[in-house]
């Protein structure tokens, strides 16, 4: 790395994908959806009136907590250093002035601030012309992180590139002098970590109709179950990115969650836009393969999970009922994309059970803020008090699903569907030791924020499950 010179020209910094990995219009563009999914439209019209304008009133509709920000700690420690030294450093970004000041306020390393205003959009040859104003020509330093810094580094002195080696070799051909501090990122392990295909394991509800209809050999049926449960796992990936990006806020303060990609500044909020849009648009296309049915009941899991992300995950109670309906939609996918009805006893047993598994999340959540020493969950409704009764909301429920079960192991048409019946009990049997397995792991802190992800991880329950499996066949 080169030695400064002993009088150093100023060094001017940029902001987006440069001193934060993130873009502070998207992040601020979330936060005013989060608070008005309406202004939506607004953000469309004020586009027309062009960037700056745009930049302008979002920012002051907003309010970012820039402390808990991913900041590049490495290009800081190195800033902080050129600081020490006697040289002046100035905050220059397309970022609003508003937003910019208050980032500027925090780090306590500017001399001065250039941004945006409602009038000027400072991006590109629009911040060569005002650095060069400010400076003279090849009187500054600047640091940043994209090809539309190209026209700057041309008039800067020096070229300080954050970024991949493609834009410091762009950068090379317009400024010989360049300082480089190299950002790798694996594009795909970052994509599927926040697609979170872990989750699709949740998707595996909707073969449950196969089963309980003993339909699961027949081709057709397995088929339309398989591209059913694609549909939906791509459906879902869209709202899990689109979740994500609403609450980059609350994860940052989460201390597993704050390594995600998007709350990490690894993948970009433009870049997530368009594969929310992208994965949503397949999974779209693959359910219109499928009976009407299926793509009404994917449109309504779509909606629901949609309205979770605004508003109803922060509901106390409002929001488990949700989840546990949310996991019953996916069995009654199942059934609409293979033309299976479904007995309402399938239905009473998988509301309670889901809804005790809901309970579980939350009941981790919280139990993992306790042992923080915090006193709320951010962005939910809960308190750590709550902690008690979410418990036994929670085991209630799943000894109800198992009263149902047992109910419907007597019934007439049971012992019409199956040769062996008595071999279901061994599946009653299973489902109460699980149930209680499970609580008992939260309860001991043991267990992942998913209870159902957990199960498919944890040996116990895939014996569980291996064992009902096994109970079932004997009774066919």
């Amino acid at each position: 790395m080169a030695t400064p010179a002993a009088h150093p020209v100023p060094l001017c910094v940029d902001l987006d994908g440069t001193l934060t990995r993130t873009d502070l219009l998207f992040e601020a563009f979330f936060v005013l959806v989060k608070q008005s999914p309406l202004s939506i439209f607004l953000c469309f019209a004020w586009a027309l009136r062009g960037r700056a304008y745009l930049k302008e009133q979002i920012a002051q509709r907003v309010n970012i907590d820039v402390g808990v920000l991913p900041y590049n700690t490495e290009l800081l420690s190195w800033l902080r250093d050129e600081r020490a030294s006697g040289r002046d450093l100035y905050l220059c970004t397309a970022t609003n002035q508003r937003l910019a000041s208050q980032i500027a306020a925090h780090i306590g390393l500017f001399t001065g601030v250039l941004a945006s205003t409602v009038g000027n959009n400072l991006l590109g040859k629009n911040k060569a012309r005002a650095l060069v104003e400010q400076f003279g020509d090849h009187g500054f330093d600047y640091c940043g992180d994209a090809r539309a810094d190209l026209p700057v580094w041309r008039q800067a002195r020096q070229a300080i590139v954050v970024g991949d080696k493609h834009i410091a070799a762009a950068a090379r051909k317009t400024n010989a002098a360049i300082i480089f501090f190299e950002q790798k990122r694996r594009l795909i392990p970052l994509v599927l970590k926040e697609m979170r295909v872990h989750q699709w394991v949740k998707n595996v509800l909707i073969f449950v109709p196969l089963l309980t209809a003993h339909r699961f050999t027949d081709r057709s049926a397995l088929a339309a179950a398989c591209i059913a449960f694609l549909s939906f796992s791509l459906a879902a990936s869209s709202v899990y990115l689109l979740n994500d990006m609403l609450d980059l806020d609350a994860d940052r303060r989460h201390a597993r969650k704050r390594s995600r990609p998007f709350a990490s500044g690894k993948l970009s909020l433009k870049f997530g836009i368009v594969l929310t849009v992208g994965l949503l648009a397949a999974g779209g296309g693959l359910a219109a393969l499928l009976p009407r049915e299926f793509g009404v009941v994917m449109a309504a899991y779509f909606v629901t999970t949609v309205a979770y992300s605004f508003a109803l995950k922060r509901m106390t109670l409002v929001d488990v009922f949700t989840l546990a309906c949310l996991y019953t939609v996916r069995v009654i996918a199942g059934g609409a994309a293979t033309d299976i009805q479904l007995s309402y006893w399938l239905i009473l047993f998988c509301v309670p059970i889901f809804l005790s598994l809901a309970m579980v999340k939350r009941y981790v959540e919280l139990d993992t803020i306790l042992r923080e020493g915090k006193t709320e969950a951010a962005g939910r409704g809960y308190i750590t008090q709550d902690i008690s009764i979410l418990r036994s909301f929670g085991t209630a429920s799943a000894y109800l699903a198992v009263l149902v079960l047992a109910l419907y192991l007597n019934t007439p048409e049971m012992k019409a569907l199956y040769l062996h019946p008595k071999a279901l009990w061994a599946t009653f049997a299973l489902t109460l030791f699980w149930v209680s397995r499970i609580w008992m792991c939260a309860f001991r802190g043991t267990m992942h924020d998913d209870p159902i992800v957990f199960a498919f991880k944890d040996r116990a329950s895939l014996a569980v499950i291996a064992l009902s499996g096994l109970s079932m066949m004997l009774a066919i």
